[in-house]
Order: C-alpha cells, then structure tokens, then sequence
C-alpha cells in the first residue's frame, strides 16, 4: 500500500507524519539541517514509495522540497491557504507541529495534489536576489520616512539625522550590489536576458521592475493560465454575497505571492500615467464606481496577465492586446 507524508517545516526542526492504508502510523523529527535533511531523506526512502506533502510557508520548505524531489521522492508543494481549509474542514481545534504534520498526510492521501517540479538553480538564484532587491528597497523606503519625520522636527539631535543618512546609503549601496549581481546572472544565461527584455518593452517597467517581475514568474509552470497566475499573485476577485442581506464590496484575495504584488505596484502606477490605453481603463473603473486603488489593482491584473503571455511567447509587451479601444474613445 502506498505512503503519504506530511512535513510541517520549522526554522529549528522538521516533523514528520506518515499514513498508510487510511491510518496513521508513525511519526518523526529531525533538526532543520543539511544533516537532518539527509536523515529525512534516509527515512522516507525506507517507508517505500512514499508521496510527501509539505507547504510552501516561510523560508525553510525550499531546500527541503529540493532535496527530497532530487532524491527521487515525488514532492508536492501546497498553497497553506488550501490548508487552512482542509484544517477546518477536518474540524481541527488544535494546532500543534505533529497534528499539521498529520493533516499534512491525509492531504496527500485524500486531495492527490500535483507533484512539484524543482526549478532550475539558476532561477531559484534570480528569486532570491529579486526577494532581497525588494527587502532592502521596502526597508530603505521606512529610512527615508523616519529621515523625513526627523527633519520634520526643529529639536532632533544632528546625530540622529546623520545615522538616517548613513542608513540610506548603506541600503543604496547593497540594493546596488544585490542588483548587479543579478544582471550578471542574466548576462550568463541569454533566455533570462531576453525574458527580461520582453518585461521591460511594457511601458511602466524599468529593468529593476523587470528582474523583480521575472524573479517571481521564473520558477512557476509555463503551463498556467493567465488566471492561474493572477490567483498565485493574489489579484484574484473576492466576491462576497449571499442571498439578498450579504452584498460587500469585492475585494481582492491578497492570497497569493507578495513579493510578486509589490513589484507590479509602481509599474502599474506609471503605465497609468504614460500609456494612455491603460489610463483610459483606469478612468473608465472610476467613473463605474471603482475606488482608486481598486482600479490600480485592474491595472496590476491585465498587466500581469499580458506579462505572463510575453514570457510564454517570446513577444514583447502590446498593451492594445489588453485595453479596449472602446475606454479609449469614451477617455
């Protein structure tokens, strides 16, 4: 009878949950190490041939995801929302690592999800370096509203406006770094370079915007759809209605990767404002009732499905291809 696992990652240790024929059986834990990992590894290939599903939660799932699928192991990576769900829909009060780790299992034991394909190392480099661009930059960004408030102040201590300064430059000096090294990894692998370069023909998208979009689209499937990828971007529509008492306003799911959502923000901003096909769709949201920020987030859902279609192609941006004419003309 075939194994499922279930792996609830933690930054100092890893449980493991297995079930076999409907049941639970056993359980596991190993330190959150090279060496633990390789022990994991050791023990699921001696269960047999066991399916491990793990969430794809924090930092820490990556490389194990990584080395478990290298070890011949089919691995499946789930959305923790899909979990949370499961959770509840199993009626379970109680949250400890062995109960997820259980859970986990009988996941993989019911709902059968997809197996997970480990991604090329050389896109796995690039989003981590886009992660870490878009860290400093949101981290340089609070430097410099601390730095206004400051200055803003006619008692604050010289010092304290000098250490600000200080900080900004040592972010403006890293963020410099992280990004150069990164367009030497482009410049090493010419498929990258040109995904990069179809990204950067959309008006609104500079090349820091461009490698920040592609270090999160990278490693997905090209099979998704441009709804599917929405979806993982959290763009996604929430409706709220039921019958004629509940009727709130939609909103969007926010379920979905952030890094990817902070880096279509300012791009989205910008075509707004210099393309005027996506002005016109913007203006039309608003006179419909659409708040501001409603309609900007329109915005970051066409423009990402048009991306996403650019780096499947090979063509370059083509905002004709998104935005009616007919916002045009009304514009």
């Amino acid at each position: 009878m075939k194994v499922f696992a279930g792996i609830d990652v933690g930054a100092k240790s890893v449980v493991l949950a297995w079930r076999q024929g409907g049941r639970a059986v056993g359980r596991g834990t190993v330190l959150q190490t090279v060496e633990g990992h390789r022990q994991l590894v050791q023990q699921l290939c001696a269960l047999g041939p066991a399916h491990v599903v793990l969430e794809a939660t924090g930092i820490y799932y990556l490389d194990l995801a990584v080395a478990l699928a290298q070890a011949g192991l089919p691995v499946s990576v789930i959305n923790p929302k899909s979990f949370h769900h499961f959770a509840k829909l199993k009626l379970q009060g109680s949250k400890t690592d062995g109960i997820d780790a259980d859970l986990l299992a009988e996941y993989g034991e019911r709902m059968t999800p997809a197996p997970w394909v480990v991604p090329d190392p050389a896109l796995l480099s690039l989003r981590d370096l886009g992660r870490q661009v878009n860290r400093l930059t949101a981290t340089r960004t609070q430097a410099k509203n601390r730095l206004h408030a400051l200055e803003a102040r006619s008692g604050t201590l010289a010092l304290l406006v000098e250490d600000e300064v200080q900080a900004i430059a040592d972010l403006d000096r890293r963020i410099q770094r992280i990004t150069q090294a990164a367009r030497e990894l482009l410049r090493e692998h010419p498929t990258l370079a040109e995904q990069v370069a179809c990204l950067d023909s959309a008006t609104g998208i500079a090349e820091a915007s461009a490698i920040a979009i592609l270090a999160e689209l990278c490693v997905l499937p090209k099979t998704l759809s441009g709804t599917q990828v929405a979806r993982f971007a959290g763009l996604d529509v929430r409706l709220c209605q039921s019958g004629t008492s509940v009727n709130k306003a939609s909103r969007i799911s926010k379920a979905g990767n952030a890094y990817l959502r902070a880096a279509l923000y300012m791009p989205a901003l910008s075509a707004v404002r210099y393309d005027p096909r996506t002005r016109a769709f913007y203006e039309a949201l608003q006179r419909r009732g659409k708040k501001k920020l409603q309609a900007l987030c329109a915005v970051m859902r066409k423009m990402l499905t048009g991306l996403w279609a650019c780096l499947k192609t090979g063509q370059s941006y083509d905002s004709t291809k998104l935005f009616s004419e007919i916002h045009l003309a009304q514009a």
